[in-house]
């Protein structure tokens, strides 16, 4: 058995991706496509095919990536009622640079043309699955928390807003560098901290408690809504106390909270779903980190969720060949990408435990070379068996930087 008689070529992707889900045990309700590295348009590209084919033929009905979950709301509320313009919720519904990309427009364009001949119960969904913060910054509690004490109103609540809006001060002091970096900078050792998390606590509590009263008097979907402010909310002061903890541990438990926080926005998904984001994020393996001496470990969102949803979850992970503007050449014979780049077509997909089976006894190095801007991640054998699918590039061409945007 060789790698291509693993493979489905990716120019009829549709009985590709087919072929692929029928090799499964079940139709997962939530399908995962990582990518290599970010910034490339390639990918998400990639993903918009997916995502028609599946919503098409399969009956998915929403796309979830890795972008803020609070920002995401007005991408949704675009591509279900047309609320708003395109060009605002470019500019305001994504975070990591994710609305500047080409093939996002293409997709909520055609997310919102697909959806205005077809009933709520059909239309097709968006939802940012990560957190509102980035590698070295995260965000003030104020606007998460403000919305779920308003949602609450009339419930005996156990503060004023203006109280909250004291607690918090100045968000510059929650979204510094400085307090991400330090520990003695962050704020998440306060009082103000600690009293805000009980605060947070018990809004949360509330909004379960009073449930029938607030879907009856509101709407489930409004409820929805407030649900995903309060478990942010949690979630934000949970990692900025984090980011006040001096132990060695302190950087992979800020990074293990993050994806504890995907993976609940993740678990809120209750339609056929597919994922978008860096491999590392939705693999089934630990995330290892060696940074100044010391190793870093912490499951990521989809580990989480895999443990959960077993075969309703599964991981088509994204190997890439060469990216030359990216500085990526041609990957060696002896490594991964090498062997597949080997293969007479561009794009492929394979069942990972056939591909498996296919290269097993080749004794393939793990690839050296990097991207320009570090971003990229090879594929690691080794972890071949934790994977569902191999989407497979053999080549990304260049494009002009104007078709980002």
């Amino acid at each position: 058995m060789t790698p291509q008689d693993s493979a489905w070529a990716c120019d009829d992707l549709g009985t590709a991706l087919t072929n692929l889900l029928d090799s499964f045990p079940t139709r997962p309700r939530l399908l995962g496509l990582g990518e290599p590295m970010h910034l490339e348009e390639t990918f998400p590209r990639l993903r918009n095919r997916f995502f028609q084919h599946l919503v098409e033929h399969e009956g998915y009905r929403c796309v979830a990536i890795e972008s803020d979950c609070l920002s995401g709301l007005l991408v949704d509320d675009y591509v279900t009622n047309g609320a708003g313009s395109l060009e605002t919720v470019l500019r305001n519904g994504f975070s990591h640079r994710v609305g500047e990309y080409g093939a996002t427009r293409e997709l909520i364009t055609w997310m919102r043309e697909f959806n205005e001949a077809r009933p709520s119960s059909d239309q097709v969904r968006f939802a940012g699955f990560d957190a509102p913060l980035e590698m070295i910054s995260a965000a003030s509690p104020r606007q998460a928390l403000l919305e779920v004490h308003s949602y609450l109103a009339g419930a005996d609540l156990p503060c004023t807003a203006e109280e909250i809006d004291r607690l918090i001060g100045d968000d510059a002091a929650w979204t510094s560098t400085e307090a991400m970096m330090d520990p003695a900078r962050s704020l998440g050792g306060s009082a103000e901290v600690k009293q805000l998390r009980l605060i947070a606590d018990e809004l949360q509590a509330l909004l379960l408690t009073e449930s029938p009263r607030l879907i009856s008097a509101t709407s489930l979907e409004s409820w929805k809504r407030a649900a995903l402010h309060a478990r942010t909310a949690t979630g934000l002061l949970r990692y900025h106390a984090a980011a006040a903890d001096t132990s060695p541990r302190r950087i992979s438990r800020m990074l293990g909270l993050r994806e504890a926080m995907m993976a609940e926005n993740l678990a809120a998904l209750t339609q056929r779903t597919l994922l978008f984001a860096q491999n590392s994020h939705l693999q089934r393996h630990p995330s290892v980190w060696e940074l100044a001496g010391q190793r870093l470990e912490w499951w990521g969102a989809g580990a989480i969720m895999s443990a959960q949803l077993g075969d309703e979850y599964a991981f088509i992970a994204l190997a890439l060949g060469s990216a030359p503007h990216h500085g990526l050449p041609a990957p060696q014979p002896d490594t991964f990408e090498g062997v597949l780049s080997e293969l007479p077509g561009d794009e492929y997909l394979f069942n990972s435990r056939q591909l498996a089976a296919a290269l097993d006894g080749q004794n393939l190095v793990l690839r050296k070379d990097q991207a320009t801007h570090q971003g990229y991640f090879p594929f690691d054998t080794r972890h071949l068996h934790d994977t569902d699918g191999i989407a497979f590039l053999k080549h990304v061409p260049s494009v002009d930087a104007d078709a980002h945007r």
